[in-house]
């Protein structure tokens, strides 16, 4: 009795499997995330708003691009998913001079060392927190890495492709 071989998938199929894969991922992390943001409250001026901001942007860029498949939809993405990063730099920042100044307040006698590990412990505010932002702008990011959408076409014959998402 002989087994049979194993079916090998065709690289494109797999490819549009896992970045539909990536794709959800990234939006049931960014969707979570945001849901925490507003229950936190997290919406006290433009900072605390910026990440919100971003979020909403890019759930709509990638509806945009699900409805027309167009390249420019992915081209606004990845800009998105830039300002995800930037976003996420800039809270990393922000949260940790704010933990900082807050540490500094009620332990005069902190500094060095001491300092920098006690701006990093307990809860409020959540000094690395915002790294969620970096890494989700990555996951988008890889989300377009060699999409078919992006391809330029460098000849006049065409050939049949599968869709992917």
């Amino acid at each position: 009795m002989t087994n049979a071989p194993a079916t090998v998938r065709d690289p494109v199929d797999t490819l549009a499997r896992v970045r539909c894969m990536v794709m959800v991922l990234w939006l049931a992390g960014v969707l979570g995330l945001g849901a925490e943001l507003l229950l936190l409250n997290h919406t006290e001026g433009f900072w605390q708003l910026a990440p919100l901001l971003v979020m909403i942007l890019s759930v709509v860029v990638i509806a945009w691009y699900a409805a027309g498949r167009q390249r420019i939809a992915l081209r606004v993405f990845q800009g998105a998913m830039l300002l995800f990063m930037a976003s996420g730099t800039a809270g990393l920042v922000l949260h940790f001079r704010g933990k900082m100044e807050f540490k500094q307040e009620t332990d005069p006698a902190l500094a060095g060392w001491a300092l920098f590990r006690e701006t990093l412990k307990g809860a409020a505010p959540p000094v690395l927190a915002p790294a969620a932002m970096i890494q989700f702008g990555f996951l988008g990011w890889a989300f377009t890495y060699r999409h078919p959408g992006l391809a330029v076409e460098t000849s006049t014959v065409t050939s049949p492709t599968k869709t992917s998402i």
